[in-house]
């Protein structure tokens, strides 16, 4: 019976984990490492991703500068980024690469948090899911007698009270990320 509400929770945790995976990759005017560090370059005959190849820094918060480790994957590391087509454009000064992030403009900011609130919604209803099918599940072990009214109720219960947790801390990263798109 335990078992069941470990399951569940295992199961909010990933949907969770997997909500703050969705908004961290939401670009909010600031720079980030996670904006470049996966650009496949052309180098060494493959394909690797810029974190393989140089070093990203973030000394300012709307600048990236990326230091390639050999200096002759600079133009294909420039031409990677144009490529991947993120909106920046970058300046090659022949030792690294800057990357300036313009600011959002504010009609973008109330775009980004529309869509901020509609991946929170999609968690929170797969949130609710988990719950259901927890439910059905106990509702079903009851009428076939393996589980007493009082344990179905104190497990019901639980799961409820499980829910509106996750669903609590869905709300408190979407809250956070609003905050910070909304700031300058």
């Amino acid at each position: 019976m335990e078992s069941i509400i470990n399951d569940a929770e295992v199961r909010m945790k990933k949907t969770l984990d997997f909500l703050k995976r969705e908004l961290t990759n939401i670009h909010t005017g600031r720079a980030t490492p996670r904006m470049v560090e996966d650009i496949k370059v052309s180098a060494y005959d493959s394909e690797l991703p810029i974190k393989q190849v140089a070093t990203i820094s973030i000394p300012e918060p709307r600048l990236i500068i990326i230091s390639p480790w050999d200096k002759s994957l600079l133009t294909e590391i420039e031409r990677a980024i144009q490529r991947a087509n993120i909106g920046i454009n970058p300046q090659n000064d022949g030792q690294v690469i800057r990357l300036v992030v313009p600011p959002l403009s504010e009609e973008r900011r109330r775009g980004m948090v529309d869509l901020v609130k509609r991946i929170t919604e999609q968690h929170r209803v797969a949130l609710r899911n988990i719950r259901r099918d927890v439910i059905d599940k106990l509702r079903k072990m009851k009428k076939e007698g393996a589980l007493s009214e009082d344990d179905a109720k104190r497990l019901e219960k639980q799961v409820d009270d499980l829910t509106k947790d996750y669903i609590g801390k869905a709300d408190e990263l979407m809250e956070a990320k609003i905050n910070e798109l909304m700031e300058e």
